[in-house]
C-alpha cells in the first residue's frame, strides 16, 4: 500500500469500467464509513437518503486496476471539506465579491453583471483545478491496492 492510504480513510469497491487513468468503481458502502465517529461528515447518511442503488464513483487508477477487480480506495483526509469548499464556498464568494464590486461601479446592473462575471470566473477556475490530468492528485479518491491478488 502507498503512503496516501495511511493518511486517508479507505473503502472497498469493485472496478466496473476503466477510462484511461480513471476507473469507475462501485463501492460497498456509501461515503467513508466514519459517519458516527468524531470528525465524520455524515456523507453516508446523505447518500443513503438520496440514492437507493449501488454507488459508483470515478477514481484515479494509477495502479491500472481492471474491470472486475476488487480494490481499496483511499479518500484523503479533509478531501470532503476541501471539495465542498471548492464546489460551494468559492463560487459563492466569487458571486458575492463580483456583485459588491459591480455595484460599486454601476449600481444594480453592475451588481448583476459583476455577480455573473465573478461566478463564471470562479467556476472556470474550479473546473480547471479539478480536471482529470491537472496534476492535482492528492485530494481525489484513488485506488491504493488490489484486494484480489
Amino acid at each position: 500500500m502507498n503512503r496516501h492510504a495511511e493518511q486517508s480513510t479507505t473503502v472497498r469497491g469493485v472496478v466496473r469500467a476503466v477510462e484511461g487513468t480513471v476507473a469507475l468503481v462501485e463501492v460497498e458502502q456509501g461515503g467513508c464509513g466514519r459517519c458516527h465517529e468524531e470528525g465524520g461528515c455524515g456523507g453516508q447518511n446523505l447518500t443513503q437518503m438520496f440514492c437507493s442503488g449501488p454507488k459508483s464513483y470515478r477514481v484515479d487508477n494509477a495502479l491500472g486496476a481492471q474491470p472486475g477487480e476488487r480494490v481499496l480506495i483511499a479518500v484523503p483526509a479533509g478531501s470532503v471539506r476541501r471539495t465542498a469548499n471548492l464546489a460551494y464556498g468559492l463560487p459563492l464568494l466569487g458571486i458575492i465579491g463580483g456583485a459588491a464590486l459591480g455595484t460599486a461601479f454601476a449600481a444594480d446592473l453592475g451588481g448583476v453583471l459583476g455577480a455573473l462575471l465573478g461566478g463564471g470566473l470562479v467556476f472556470a477556475w474550479v473546473r480547471r483545478k479539478t480536471a482529470v490530468g491537472s496534476g492535482n492528485f492528492s485530494p481525489r479518491p484513488h485506488i491504493v491496492d488490489r484486494l484480489d491478488s
